[in-house]
């Protein structure tokens, strides 16, 4: 089939080079030239571990092309809309121009066979609303909303080895049956591998995402939230989520204690769902969401109190941050919690030393100001605290250098070998497990 993907940044670049690698003819279409080139080069702006290769191979055999001429949308079969939709600079809510532009851009390329298939997270109630607008109806297309559920760093197995298919189909039946064929057309190869299939409405394809992310975002400040008593009491929090995990009700997923959670989605989608929620007179939520990026929140300013307590005199003292991006394999630094802890150290007056091995150059780009150390020997030599924010496998399953004395690491996400650290002169502190 032929496809369009609206939108090239990391939904879209994923999503259009994993449907080439399927077998389909696809466009990505950005108003980013420079993106553009790159992606036409093979490269993209984000690390994502196999994209490139992915973006190579479908470029390669003529199937996957990238341009900023939305025209060469026409004659595509469906469209995807995989653009971005942050958190608003006046309020908790998403942002949808992007969205808005996307969709408006692409409507003079539409015929009434076309199918738009929205990937991007929205607050619910936008699909209908696109759904029901002069314009788009006068084309004579249909609109569909399939969610992703993307983890960074394993992108590309989400997408072409999803956990399930989620499709929100419009009301009228003709329209839902063909939307629904499209799909399946596109996804066949998945779908033949008994990939669960969730066939739905408009409203409730658009909270399956946002209500998945905010359930994972719950779990992790729970287990935070404990992970505070666990300190208070003496309790190991690491040990009391491997018994309650053992719970199948449970799972072990997403119950580490550590500095929180970050990144482009799970913030800015639990206060969309807040501010949704607010819109709809739905008070629970409002509280719920509210508790969770307040817990979420403290974490940070819990390892920056930890380090102010160690160093009380903050002239020639060293701390050594190990992470910048908001998760391994990764290099986004959106809503980072290693990032933001790094620069309130270093804004307090303490000589930060960061190292990443692949957000540093761009941390650096958003603070000139920040340092960072070549290798992590460099970063650790003569460090007064050590901290270690973002869980690279380079940094948990080295060995550490010798430690000055008195020098303390602070394991931000509980995933050190703690006794590998004792053993090289380190006072050893995690979360949750002091």
């Amino acid at each position: 089939m032929r496809i369009s993907v609206i939108g090239c940044g990391y939904l879209g670049a994923v999503h259009a080079a994993a449907m080439a690698s399927l077998g389909h003819e696809v466009v990505g279409i950005d108003v980013d030239q420079a993106k553009i080139d790159a992606l036409n080069t093979g490269f993209a702006s984000i690390y994502e571990p196999g994209l490139d290769e992915l973006l190579q191979e479908g470029l390669k055999s003529g199937k996957l092309k990238f341009t900023t001429d939305f025209s060469e949308a026409r004659g595509a079969k469906a469209h995807f809309i995989g653009v971005g939709t942050p958190q608003r600079k006046d309020g908790a809510g998403a942002d949808l121009t992007y969205l808005n532009s996307a969709l408006n851009s692409l409507l003079p390329y539409l015929s009434a066979d076309d199918v738009v298939i929205g990937k991007s997270t929205v607050p619910v109630g936008t699909a209908q609303a696109l759904s029901q607008q002069e314009s788009f109806q006068a084309t004579g297309a249909t609109l569909a909303w399939n969610p992703e559920f993307l983890r960074e760093g394993h992108a590309i197995a989400d997408t072409v080895t999803p956990d399930r298919l989620v499709y929100g189909l419009p009301a009228d039946p003709a329209q839902a049956d063909l939307a629904r064929k499209v799909m399946d057309e596109i996804y066949a190869a998945i779908l033949d591998r008994q990939t669960p299939q969730i066939v739905t409405d408009y409203p409730t394809a658009e909270l399956v995402k946002v209500s998945a992310n905010a359930f994972l975002a719950t779990k992790i400040s729970f287990i935070n939230a404990v992970a505070q008593v666990a300190d208070a009491a003496g309790a190991n929090v690491t040990e009391l989520a491997d018994a309650i995990g053992l719970d199948d009700r449970i799972g072990r997923k997403f119950l580490n204690a550590g500095v929180g959670f970050g990144g482009g989605c799970l913030p800015k989608d639990i206060r969309a769902f807040k501010a949704r929620a607010a819109e709809l007179g739905v008070t629970d939520v409002i509280d719920l969401m509210t508790t969770v990026d307040e817990i979420n929140l403290h974490q940070r300013q819990s390892i920056i109190d930890q380090v102010k307590q160690l160093l009380p005199e903050v002239e020639g003292k060293k701390v050594a941050v190990l992470g910048l991006a908001f998760k391994p394999e990764s290099d986004d630094l959106r809503d980072s919690p290693a990032l933001d802890v790094a620069t309130r150290l270093s804004d307090a007056g303490y000589q930060v030393v960061a190292i990443d091995p692949k957000a540093g150059d761009k941390a650096q780009q958003l603070y000139p100001g920040l340092v960072l150390a070549a290798d992590w020997e460099d970063a650790l030599a003569d460090a007064d605290v050590a901290l270690l924010l973002t869980e690279w496998k380079q940094f948990t399953t080295a060995q550490p250098p010798q430690a000055k004395t008195g020098a303390v690491v602070i394991d931000g996400r509980n995933s050190l070998d703690r006794e590998s650290w004792l053993a090289q002169g380190w006072a050893y502190q995690g979360v949750g497990r002091r």
